[in-house]
């Protein structure tokens, strides 16, 4: 007979729930975080990992620090709103993870372009066609085609100082070395009219719309419509030495002015005297580039003795940031599609940097002289840089409009559905 033990009796006076309450006093989210990279499977996962991790520990968890998630509005009548994680703080692409060539992609032979700091001789239009002024020439360089054709010849006498396509792409002035403007048709290829005004050579040019600036070694800036005879609409004087650099912000009512006397004006549309006078670079102003991102936000390069880029927002006139490049700056512009400036140096790294919000992303370098112009792709993917070493240096350097935030999306979709 076998005897069956008796099963004990159930503790009536224990209690027990449905629900499992973890205790999470020792629990360190950083060191959890640290942890997943320690943890490769080896399955190929490593840059979704990558990205998962950083995402979390460098931009999620600052803004949950930093933001009340869930809050209240104040404005009475209003409904409780959300904070705004979708904004650019919260999905900016991550630039380590951007792989930039540090090779040109092309290079074109340049021939008598000139070694000289002053002058702007590289201009890339919205048509896609790369102008390049080559001592008394000006070529364009058809980036579809790859099909050169010569624009002008100014003759024995004179030389191209300047060069500036306009805003649609259909006329190129060029500035000479007697002072004179020419207006040339890119799609007939034929001059349209000369104008005059400056007594000596005009360094740099830039468009508003119908409205062209020259600046000469004249120490003036002349402003002409194109559309009527008497083209001079404005004469602005306020550098005391060579104008050699001049750019219309994005919304076509403020120029930018730099100048050998070491100084930044900023003039407005309507007026023939400076809003603002800025002296804190300590050599000659000629990178200048507003940003197409933030209104009112210029950026400003300062020559051999200077080798700073300074920020500035140009409706209070303050001065807003600084880098010390430790470089000749020569050139400077945005980026279309990411929050970045490219800038080319001189004395002496000869080098192209990327920068983003005061950090070097990438160095690119080639140049065996000083890189003295720039230029960006109709597409903001590309620049082409020139330099006195008589080349033409094409690099790839920024996404197409959306293709980073695109690839960082699937990145993190990817992570997220194979955790």
């Amino acid at each position: 007979m076998q005897i069956t033990p008796k099963r004990p009796l159930p503790n009536t006076e224990e209690k027990y729930s449905e629900r499992f309450i973890p205790n999470r006093n020792s629990s360190n989210l950083l060191t959890t975080f640290d942890k997943f990279s320690d943890d490769k499977s080896g399955n190929g996962l490593e840059e979704t990992d990558a990205v998962y991790n950083t995402l979390l520990q460098h931009q999620f968890l600052s803004v949950l620090s930093n933001k009340k998630i869930l809050r209240f509005n104040s404005t009475p009548g209003k409904e409780n709103v959300f904070s705004d994680l979708s904004s650019s703080e919260f999905f900016t692409p991550l630039s380590n993870y951007r792989k930039i060539s540090k090779s040109p992609y092309k290079v074109l032979d340049a021939p008598s372009l000139m070694d000289d700091f002053y002058l702007n001789l590289l201009d890339w239009s919205v048509t896609n066609q790369l102008i390049v002024g080559l001592g008394s020439c000006v070529y364009v360089w058809n980036a579809f085609t790859s099909k050169v054709t010569k624009l002008c010849d100014l003759g024995v006498n004179d030389t191209v100082t300047s060069v500036s396509s306009s805003n649609d792409g259909q006329y190129v002035t060029i500035g000479s070395q007697n002072g004179t403007v020419s207006l040339w048709d890119t799609v007939k290829f034929k001059l349209i009219r000369t104008l005059f005004g400056h007594s000596t050579r005009v360094g740099t040019l830039a468009w508003n719309s119908d409205i062209v600036s020259s600046g000469s070694r004249d120490r003036t800036i002349l402003n002409r419509d194109i559309r009527v005879q008497r083209d001079i609409v404005s004469k602005l004087t306020g550098h005391k030495q060579e104008v050699c650099g001049l750019k219309w912000s994005f919304d076509q009512q403020q120029l930018s002015s730099g100048g050998n006397d070491n100084k930044l004006l900023l003039w407005n549309l309507h007026s023939t005297q400076p809003v603002y006078k800025f002296s804190s670079h300590t050599a000659a102003v000629k990178a200048l580039a507003w940003s197409p991102h933030q209104y009112g936000l210029l950026a400003s390069g300062g020559g051999t003795a200077d080798k700073t880029i300074r920020y500035w927002n140009t409706l209070n006139g303050e001065e807003v940031g600084c880098i010390d490049t430790g470089s000749q700056v020569c050139n400077l512009v945005f980026s279309k599609n990411t929050q970045e400036i490219v800038s080319t140096h001189g004395y002496s790294m000869n080098q192209v940097i990327v920068w983003n919000r005061g950090k070097k992303v990438v160095t690119l370098s080639g140049h065996s002289t000083r890189v003295l112009y720039l230029a960006l792709s109709p597409d903001g993917q590309n620049i082409v840089t020139g330099a006195g070493d008589e080349t033409l240096r094409f690099w790839n350097v920024f996404p197409l409009a959306g293709v980073a935030v695109d690839r960082f999306n699937s990145l993190m979709l990817s992570a997220l559905d194979m955790r």
